[in-house]
């Protein structure tokens, strides 16, 4: 709601009375205190659908690819540096969410004390800005990871194969390995593609819209003055 419509509204409240920056200002920081309490619902929120998460990539990097890996290609190891980059990625993914949660908490107690109105705003958007480059920063280097690991897995699988008919590499026509590179290619962009939407989608469903209206309501607060 901008500042017009703010004041449209509160003259059809109460029509007898002169609209102020007091009114004007206890009206905004309702709004900013229900925005602060869904914020509060989405860390929560947050929270657990992370923690699925992370429980379902540990399951995949520890148990269910070693597993399928075991039960086509027994005498194919897993590379070390998959496992470490797999690990890594979810490692940093909960880090920068501890991070926001330790932060975002902290100015709240600051701000319960000292910060007006305005600079709650300032520092709350300060904080949600920074989560949101810190978190595709940390969704980029997961990406990376994943694509990374799957590429590897389908090269080690394609020369296991290829030794396997006692073939060498070198010995597949360039077609083969061509549109094998190709459909690599193609399910690393469809599937990592689809991993960052979704999670873009439930990033900015939960705190990116906030951001947003917290922006606007900062805005219409610095037009009072």
């Amino acid at each position: 709601m901008e500042l017009n419509e703010l004041k449209k509204t509160w003259s059809k409240i109460t029509p007898s009375k002169e609209l102020d920056e007091n009114q004007l200002n206890t009206m905004l920081s309702k709004r900013t205190k229900n925005l602060i309490e869904r914020i509060d619902r989405n860390i929560r929120i947050g929270f657990i659908i992370l923690l699925g998460l992370i429980v379902l990539f540990t399951l995949d990097d520890f148990i269910l690819s070693p597993e399928t890996i075991e039960k086509h290609y027994s005498d194919l190891p897993i590379p070390n540096w998959v496992l470490f980059m797999g690990v890594f990625g979810n490692v940093l993914i909960v880090t920068t969410f501890l991070y926001f949660v330790i932060k975002y908490y902290r100015v709240k107690k600051q701000c319960d004390v000292a910060c007006d109105l305005k600079g709650t705003l300032k520092k709350i958007i300060e904080t949600l800005s920074l989560y949101q480059r810190l978190f595709y920063l940390a969704l980029a280097t997961l990406l990376l990871s994943m694509a990374s690991a799957f590429i590897s897995g389908m090269f080690i699988g394609t020369e296991y194969n290829a030794e396997a008919q006692g073939m060498h590499l070198s010995d597949i026509e360039t077609s083969k390995i061509i549109l094998t590179v190709g459909i690599t290619v193609l399910l690393v962009a469809v599937f990592g593609g689809a991993i960052f939407l979704f999670l873009r989608w439930g990033f900015r469903k939960l705190y990116g819209n906030y951001i947003k209206k917290l922006k606007a309501t900062l805005r219409e607060l610095e037009e009072l003055d």
